[in-house]
């Protein structure tokens, strides 16, 4: 155990972390680790690999994933802003890269290969991007005549259209819904609001039209016609499951889902472990999400208060995505469970996203004070 009288790094850090934040990002990895054996191992036989092939790697993407971040979470908010920046330039460029020399998944462009290893930067684009747009609209809430609301929102429009591009609709709705919600928190006109929720209807309705794979899915959720295997096959799991489930390494329905191991983990669960299980692992989301926003709301610095809050919505609107199209409450559309689902950029992604807000809600000495200060200004507590 560290001593509350100890000065170091490692001891400061112990004492000033959110410590209910930390064990519940390592806990969603440890159930997330529990799943790939329950989910994987028929996806490997399937592709004539051995049958824990995706256990292996699970377990090894897990160990830079929680060295990123235990190391993000050791930094200052201005460290954080300016690692951010590095990363989202880097991952820009990268995703410029990927259009052009990327390797293509289903018609799509959005990973590159460096040095053997598969990397798909939209993944780290997303909380850098968040942190970016945080600072932006902090200085323009500090010294308006600043246009950092007119720089956020050209980058907006440059990561948007890189996400187009790819294409990634599902991953342009979640960058959108963030950062509309960031946008609307520092204080978004009424105007805006109107015009870019129009240019944001437009939006959908173009990708209707001029997208068919975007068409098609959405043409199978609402009629219920064409290829619709994996998500009958998932619902189907879900309610074999019933409330307490079949049991560990009991499901059956889960072998003959395609991607089970990754986009259709939750249906995973929900047939082993029963819907108690994944109301469970929804409250746990449903938590970190609002203690999340609770830092945000009590949070003096507006870069702090628009970082944290957009980075827990980032995690939330994730999962919550992932979690409609496993119940056929939303088109299908291919997005991992975050610190669940199998995958390398996927989980180390989130890890930089969880680094970053352990590092933005630790409990520095500035911090404590204008908590004092704010309690008292609410309970109308004299200053001593």
């Amino acid at each position: 155990m560290v001593s509350r009288v100890e000065r170091g790094p490692v001891a400061e850090w112990f004492w000033t972390i959110d410590r209910l934040f930390l064990v519940t990002f390592v806990l969603l990895m440890g159930i997330g680790f529990m799943l790939s054996f329950a989910a994987s191992p028929a996806v490997a036989e399937r592709l004539g690999l051995d049958s824990f092939h995706f256990v292996k790697r699970h377990a090894a993407f897990m160990l830079p994933a929680l060295g990123v971040m235990f190391g993000l979470s050791f930094l200052t908010p201005r460290q954080v802003r300016r690692t951010a920046i590095v990363i989202l330039a880097v991952s820009l460029l990268m995703m410029v890269l990927a259009l052009f020399f990327g390797i293509e998944v289903k018609g799509a462009r959005r990973w590159v290969t460096l040095a053997g290893i598969s990397i798909q930067p939209s993944e780290f684009m997303k909380p850098a991007f968040v942190v970016v747009c945080a600072w932006l609209f902090a200085e323009h809430a500090r010294q308006p005549e600043i246009p950092g609301n007119f720089f956020a929102i050209i980058l907006f429009g440059m990561v948007a259209a890189l996400l187009i591009a790819q294409p990634d609709l599902g991953q342009t709705i979640l960058t959108s819904v963030v950062w509309g919600g960031m946008f609307f928190m520092a204080g978004m006109p009424w105007l805006w609001i109107v015009l870019l929720g129009g240019l944001g209807g437009a939006g959908l309705v173009g990708a209707y039209l001029t997208l068919p794979h975007v068409a098609g899915r959405i043409d199978r959720f609402l009629t219920g016609e064409g290829d619709t295997f994996q998500v009958d096959t998932a619902r189907e799991a879900i309610i074999r499951g019933d409330w307490f489930g079949q049991g560990p390494g009991e499901g059956m329905v889960k072998r003959i889902i395609p991607d089970s191991h990754t986009d259709f983990i939750f249906s995973v669960a929900a047939e082993e472990f029963g819907i108690v299980f994944c109301i469970v692992l929804v409250s746990i989301f449903a938590f970190l999400v609002l203690r999340g926003l609770n830092h945000a709301f009590k949070e003096r610095n507006d870069f702090n208060r628009f970082a944290v809050a957009g980075l827990v919505l980032q995690i939330g609107v994730q999962s919550l995505i992932n979690i409609g199209v496993n119940l056929e409450l939303l088109p299908a559309k291919g997005m991992t469970l975050p610190l669940i689902s199998y995958g390398g950029s996927s989980m180390i992604a989130i890890c930089v996203t969880a680094g970053f807000i352990l590092a933005l809600t630790r409990r520095r000495p500035e911090k404590r004070a204008q908590e004092r200060s704010l309690f008292r200004s609410v309970h109308g507590v004299p200053a001593e």
